[in-house]
């Protein structure tokens, strides 16, 4: 990594990227801009193609927020969130990332984010400077503990360049094939996903049923349920495609319990 580094903004807020580009044009031999984005899917998007060296983050945005979009990340460039958390909420951050910027953004506050950036890049290698960056699962818990847990209305997916939502009632089930786990809808396409089957279980409402280790359907697509051998059962949907998925021996009682089988 070299400077200046690549650099990309992404904030819901336009006077707030309008201030930050007006405090990062002062320091040109540090930061380059090559890009912006006004939510969490565009950021996504953005991220994955032009792979940045650093990127600017908000926190609390549309679509998706900063901890959710970087937890899809497939392509991990540093990251410094410029939030309008108070500076308590700020301190319980501080050990598990890069830097945090306190909205509005003071031109000495950036001086010291840029010097810890330059000490960063200067230390070791990107590759280094990546693998000591903090886990964005334990973001993740953080951020979680400092707001109520919002309701999951879709799912994103990639296709291509562009990050479409997916809303859940168009979701027919989501199976594991090999370590990858796909969404398909009830009109018959199928997407890549980024999550596990564990973490769908978890994220979802209880209107999706885990039917074995490899499948969560959406219990308002099921159209007929058949007890099959070794106590299992025949789940059929009815998307388009008429899915007949088979649960775990080890699932009989959760599918009777969760559908009043």
């Amino acid at each position: 990594m070299t400077f200046p580094l690549n650099t990309i903004l992404i904030d819901d807020e336009s006077l707030a990227i309008s201030r930050l580009k007006r405090l990062l044009s002062k320091h040109p031999d540090a930061f380059s801009i090559i890009g912006e984005a006004t939510n969490g899917a565009e950021g996504l998007a953005i991220v994955e193609s032009q792979r940045p060296d650093v990127i600017f983050l908000d926190i609390e945005m549309p679509l998706l927020n900063g901890f959710e979009m970087l937890s899809r990340l497939t392509y991990m460039p540093l990251v410094v969130f410029a939030t309008a958390y108070d500076q308590y909420a700020i301190r319980a951050f501080e050990e598990h990332s890069i830097d945090y910027l306190l909205k509005p953004i003071e031109a000495e506050r950036l001086a010291r984010t840029i010097q810890k950036i330059r000490s960063i890049v200067e230390l070791g290698s990107r590759s280094e400077s990546i693998n000591n960056f903090p886990s964005t699962d334990n973001l993740m818990k953080l951020l979680e503990r400092m707001q109520p847990k919002k309701e999951i209305h879709s799912i994103s997916v990639k296709t291509g360049d562009k990050i479409k939502l997916i809303p859940l009632p168009d979701i027919a089930f989501f199976e594991a094939e090999d370590k990858y786990v796909f969404l398909s809808t009830t009109d018959g396409q199928k997407f890549l996903t980024t999550y596990t089957i564990t973490i769908l279980t978890e994220k979802l409402p209880e209107t999706f049923v885990r039917i074995s280790r490899s499948a969560l359907v959406n219990s308002h697509r099921i159209s007929e349920i058949v007890k099959h051998y070794d106590g299992k059962f025949l789940i059929v949907l009815n998307d388009k495609k008429a899915s007949r998925l088979t649960s775990g021996s080890t699932y009989g009682d959760a599918v009777k319990g969760l559908l009043e089988f």
